[in-house]
């Protein structure tokens, strides 16, 4: 790689240095040797695991008593036990001095604002607990919640954990097969939902899809509604209007202790053959995860005010609220963020004073391809941190993010996963950041590139990997008999090592560049979605016989695009493939839609059967097929390549 030009440099020389400053004077006061540089810290962090995470703990200011023993190791790196005598419930580090400041800020698409104190907040939480014990939620129970980004959701999610419960989400514009599949392997016994929604100047009534999953998931038995596209008067028998639900009377909030590794979330997979994996998360160390995420690599304060623009599906707004717990303020918004214009968001962050600015890549490449020049229209002061997920950042992007953004902030590109709800690399507010590279590996996490032998590598592509154990990765998958499914996907590759499914580049300035998916999960606009998903809606149109979908690399984005064999003496027209894409629309997600719908003769298949969905990728996106021996029908890879409706 040749070496990428300098954006921004940290004034370590400034008054206020950034908290990992302290952070590495008290680890180099424990570790009784010198740690200068963060490549110093972060070898030590990797190498000391059990006196790096109780400093971790106590720094990041965690409530809850973490017991004596830092860490039990095990021979199987998944069953490494961190803070095995812990006592804690994390509800007790969100709501801390619960007093007047501002928590939550939540601004519509159409224009409505809530704020809530952290007295506010609590409170709400304290009267959901109880109505939510009263209907009968015990620990390790599940709740389930359909709904927007709003407040109430953050409370609801407070309130099932102080009780020991288990949260799981879903937004409002999933289709009701995805939220069926999802829901029903959990058995959630309460759902929360909101009526409707808006996107794009339109209102979306969603109280028919909320009562035909509940009719499909029969573990339901409460279904509690905010009304927030309608009126409570005008909700279905069998729901309950939120603000009936709640108990104003509601005793002061007296949180269950938990155990470190108990769960807290279920967090689903893109679903990439078969049914989405259910992915079971403890709280505490989630919890701790993103603390260090959140404090020590973004420089997180109390008073701070941060911005994610998320979706309930998705596993930064779980990120975003954790921000609650450094005693910051978030700022939530539901809606199209570039409606009705791109500087929409921008407008947000100026008015709200946001400190830290979160977004996808896809939303940086459209501010870049429209123009947008916040430096010139808009005062952002405040700003600090800007963040990047879901999708490479190109260097374009990086370099807009400076020249017409902001010129002195941290751009914090991150790369993570639902898989341990945090980052294995990202921002370090002490390092330099390089166009297109991604600044460094998070403390406490052995994050490497790899090749197809399993040696670490620089400046070549390789396989992105953590080599240790750590407190967030998954409790285990739900429905897993002897953790086979687990292990088959992240051990499978390289015995005892973690591999995630990113392609990446090791630099030599020790941070990163992720050139993409290395797996057949698909990321248009940065949003994984799984295969299976798509497929399962065409299982339902008969005129197809057999497809393969794959992403297509296309300015600066993935696009989705579905390659179809049609059943004999059928013909894809216009008229199909509306009615495909309408099925889809209509039972998975807008997202999930192909932006190209293409018949084939054929499809390729692996000699054991299966649609080789990574060759196809690899034709279609102009890279080399790596396992050409391993399938039955090469010949048919002859149909995608360079294929003329490909081209635009």
């Amino acid at each position: 790689m040749t070496t990428a030009p300098l954006l921004w440099q940290p004034d370590l020389s400034a008054r206020r240095k950034p908290l990992l400053c302290d952070f590495m004077a008290q680890a180099a006061a424990a570790a009784g040797t010198a740690l200068d540089t963060f490549a110093d810290l972060h070898a030590w962090s990797v190498a000391r695991p059990q006196e790096f995470w109780p400093l971790a703990w106590d720094f990041c200011g965690l409530v809850g008593d973490k017991g004596a023993v830092p860490l039990l190791p095990e021979a199987d790196p998944m069953q490494v036990r961190f803070f095995p005598e812990a006592r804690l419930n994390i509800v007790n580090t969100f709501l801390k001095n619960a007093d007047g400041r501002e928590a939550i800020v939540f601004i519509g698409e159409d224009g409505r604002r809530m704020v809530w104190t952290r007295a506010e907040l609590k409170r709400e939480v304290e009267q959901l607990a109880a109505a939510l014990q009263e209907a009968g939620i015990a620990a390790g129970d599940h709740v389930a919640g359909y709904v927007t980004n709003m407040p109430q959701t953050v409370a609801a999610m407070l309130a099932t954990a102080s009780l020991g419960a288990v949260w799981s989400s879903c937004a409002p514009e999933s289709g009701p097969d995805v939220v069926v599949d999802r829901l029903s392997q959990i058995e959630p016994k309460l759902m929360f939902a909101a009526d409707g929604y808006f996107y794009n100047g339109k209102t979306f009534d969603t109280r028919d899809a909320i009562a035909g999953v509940a009719a499909r998931v029969p573990s339901i038995e409460q279904i509690v509604v905010w009304p927030y596209a309608g009126e409570a008067a005008d909700l279905p028998h069998g729901m309950t209007a939120y603000e009936a639900f709640k108990q104003g009377d509601a005793p002061a909030l007296d949180c269950r202790p938990m155990g470190f590794r108990d769960p807290l979330y279920v967090m689903f997979s893109s679903g990439t053959t078969g049914k989405p994996k259910c992915i079971e998360h403890s709280g505490g160390g989630t919890l701790l995860r993103m603390l260090v995420e959140q404090q020590l690599h973004c420089d997180l304060r109390p008073g701070d005010r941060m911005f994610y623009y998320t979706t309930c599906n998705w596993m930064m707004w779980n990120w975003q609220v954790a921000a609650l717990a450094s005693e910051a303020a978030i700022v939530l918004f539901d809606g199209n963020p570039a409606y009705p214009g791109i500087r929409r968001l921008f407008d947000l962050a100026e008015a709200e004073q946001v400190t830290h600015f979160g977004t996808s890549a896809k939303y940086i490449d459209a501010s870049l391809k429209g123009r947008n020049r916040p430096v010139e229209t808009h005062s952002l002061d405040a700003l600090r941190v800007v963040l990047s997920t879901g999708s490479p950042l190109s260097p374009d992007g990086f370099a807009h993010v400076y020249a017409d953004w902001k010129a002195d902030v941290q751009l914090a590109s991150i790369c993570g996963g639902t898989d341990i709800l945090g980052c294995f690399i990202g921002g370090c507010p002490v390092l330099p950041v390089y166009q297109g590279e991604i600044q460094a590996p998070m403390l406490g996490l052995d994050a490497a590139t790899l090749n197809d032998q399993g040696e670490p590598v620089e400046g070549v592509a390789g396989e992105l990997v953590c080599r240790n154990a750590h407190p967030s990765m998954p409790v285990r998958f739900l429905n897993d008999p002897g953790n086979a499914r687990y292990r088959a996907s992240y051990y499978e590759t390289y015995p005892d090592i973690w591999r995630q499914g990113d392609f990446t580049i090791r630099t030599g300035h020790g941070g990163f560049v992720v050139l993409g998916r290395s797996d057949a999960t698909l990321n248009p606009g940065g949003v994984r979605i799984g295969t299976a998903e798509i497929y399962r809606q065409l299982d339902k149109i008969g005129e197809v016989s057999d497809a393969v979908v794959v992403g297509q690399n296309f300015e600066n984005d993935v696009r989705v695009v579905l390659f179809v064999v049609m059943a004999e003496n059928v013909a894809l027209d216009d008229e199909l493939t509306l009615r495909i894409k309408t099925e889809i629309r209509k039972n998975a997600s807008p997202r999930h839609v192909p932006a190209k719908i293409i018949a084939v003769a054929d499809i390729p298949r692996t000699k054991s059967g299966k649609t080789a969905e990574l060759a196809v990728r690899d034709v279609v996106n102009k890279h080399p097929v790596r396992n050409l021996s391993g399938l039955a029908n090469p010949q048919a890879l002859e149909l995608f390549a360079d294929h003329p409706e490909l081209q635009a």
